[in-house]
């Protein structure tokens, strides 16, 4: 059985029983029994209409559900008639999908987490990490926004911002995390971005497109981790590039700046460095400023004192991560980079390790075990 393809049909069946009736929470439960279903029944080969079975067996399933819930016995179940095997619709919801998530009955909160998890495909291990919360806590969180949406028609769609934000959560988890839906997200910011005039929706795209442009060069032929310094750059996109910083001027005429322009921007500054030691560090710092003037987070904050580092020296980069939360993730891997600049091998070494042990994915934790395995060969020689 092919999990892609059962990844990519499943945001259109779960439109499909949306669009018959079924409320968003009852439709994703049944299609998930469906593809339960699936994976049993379907062997090697699936079925010559894939899309159909999935949507029959998805609403028989939230119809047999609906008529045993005994809390809802005085309601009536009414069926205009059960869809029949065949070719299903060819119509991508995702995008729809996307926005009714974003439901105004839920927080921005909660509405990027249930998107995340119902449409996105992410789990809830790898939404916690991105939002920086215990696991149980965003457990909770989805379930809640399950209730609070559960009973009710998604006739309200919710704002672009929130969408924007889970498009953007869905790129960086695709593009280094262990799900790649990295490419999916930047054809639902295209699409996006074809339907409104919006800035910032311009902005992340010219975003995923600088950073998906660096992708061929991230990691070597053995799947090692390869910093963005160390970097291939004839392996990078140099059309995806051109595409990407002419998306962010037109953006940034605008005189609307938020964060997406903001972190494009930094982008656009590395990719348009022929070299690492060409890079305008002075410029990157500045718009980090911008950055953490108009987000105040913790991330970009600590990007920015790497960004620092760089542009005035280690000690500098150190003075700006002072004030930051050790427990911020990759905190330990820049305090190890600017100790080493720094002259500091023994405590680097040491964070490298720490660093290494709370890393988000094998490549990176691979990455800086070696760098504290040098350094301490370095320090025994």
């Amino acid at each position: 059985m092919n999990e892609s393809l059962l990844r990519e049909l499943v945001p259109a069946v779960i439109g499909v029983l949306v669009r018959r009736g079924a409320d968003f929470a009852a439709a994703e439960d049944a299609v998930q029994d469906a593809l339960v279903e699936g994976v049993r029944v379907w062997s090697d080969a699936p079925p010559r209409d894939p899309k159909g079975w999935l949507v029959t067996v998805a609403w028989r399933k939230f119809l047999d559900v609906a008529r045993a819930d005994t809390s809802r016995r005085h309601r009536e179940v009414r069926v205009e008639g059960e869809l029949v095997p065949g070719p299903g619709e060819v119509v991508d919801d995702t995008l729809q999908l996307y926005f009714l998530c974003a439901h105004p009955s839920l927080t921005p909160a909660s509405a990027v987490a249930l998107t995340l998890r119902a449409v996105g495909g992410l789990t809830t291990r790898q939404i916690a990490q991105a939002y920086l919360v215990p696991e149980a806590t965003m457990a909770q969180r989805i379930s809640r926004a399950k209730r609070t949406v559960s009973g009710g028609r998604f006739n309200q769609p919710g704002d672009v911002a929130t969408v924007l934000r889970v498009l953007y959560l869905v790129f960086n988890e695709g593009y280094s995390g262990d799900v790649d839906l990295a490419g999916e997200a930047i054809r639902l910011t295209r699409q996006l971005a074809a339907k409104t005039n919006h800035e910032e929706v311009a902005g992340l795209l010219a975003l995923m497109l600088l950073h998906h442009a660096r992708r061929p060069a991230r990691t070597g032929p053995d799947g090692r981790l390869v910093p963005l310094a160390e970097q291939d750059r004839g392996l990078w996109d140099t059309r995806l590039i051109a595409e990407g910083v002419d998306v962010l001027q037109a953006a940034l005429t605008r005189d609307r700046l938020g964060e997406f322009q903001a972190q494009a921007a930094v982008a656009a500054l590395h990719a348009d460095a022929r070299t690492a030691e060409e890079t305008d560090w002075v410029q990157i710092v500045e718009w980090y400023d911008e950055l953490v003037r108009l987000t105040d987070s913790p991330v970009a904050r600590l990007n920015r004192a790497v960004a620092v580092g760089e542009a005035d020296g280690p000690r500098a980069g150190l003075a700006a991560l002072a004030g930051l939360d050790p427990a911020l993730p990759r905190h330990a891997a820049v305090a190890a980079y600017l100790h080493e600049r720094d002259g500091d091998p023994v405590t680097a070494a040491r964070l490298y390790a720490e660093a290494a042990r709370s890393a988000p994915n094998l490549p990176e934790r691979d990455h800086l075990t070696r760098q504290a395995a040098r350094l301490n060969a370095r320090l025994r020689s």
